[in-house]
């Protein structure tokens, strides 16, 4: 199974716009695209209480409470428990499910998302859990540098973030120079 294929669905989720049912479906693509049809207008409360509960795993993460980090985990994983199962339409197809068959779209969803978090946190640690750290973001994110030192979501974040401060500093300078003694 490819745990971190499940983790980053964690972070789809997290970093979803959820305002209808249409931002949900949007959600599901490549092998989770048969989903899509599958969610309903009542998903939307289940998928938004997950969204919530899963951006405190990552405030706890990125505030080194590992301890709350696990106990949120825990929590999610006895919300939405791992039923694993072989699943394929021939000798050929054949692949894991985490849940049983005739699971809710949001329970395969959920169930995978958070074992696949809790995976990452058992081999990483919540310290590689991330929020962007550029304001107009908030975007979360997995740390897979190798010293642990990513800030930003994405290089779009990263750069955006970077050339307003250096705008700032150039102003600051400008203002700096203009001003009388």
């Amino acid at each position: 199974m490819n745990f971190d294929a499940y983790a980053r669905t964690a972070i789809d989720l997290v970093n979803a716009g959820l305002d209808d049912l249409a931002g949900l479906r949007a959600l599901f693509s490549g092998d989770q695209a048969y989903m899509r049809d599958q969610v309903a207008e009542k998903d939307l409360t289940v998928f938004r209480r997950a969204q919530r509960r899963l951006r405190e795993v990552f405030e706890h993460g990125t505030a080194g409470q590992d301890a709350d980090a696990v106990r949120e985990l825990n929590g999610l994983l006895e919300a939405y428990p791992v039923q694993p199962r072989i699943s394929g339409h021939d000798a050929g197809d054949w692949h894991m499910h985490v849940t049983s068959r005739g699971s809710s779209a949001s329970a395969e969803y959920l169930a995978g998302a958070v074992w696949g978090l809790a995976v990452w946190l058992c081999e990483y640690g919540s310290a590689r859990f991330g929020i962007c750290a550029d304001e107009r973001c908030g975007n979360v994110y997995l740390d897979t540098s190798s010293n642990n030192c990513r800030r930003f979501c994405s290089e779009r974040c990263a750069t955006r973030s970077h050339v307003a401060a250096h705008r700032a500093r150039k102003r600051a300078a400008t203002t700096t120079s203009l001003t009388p003694a």
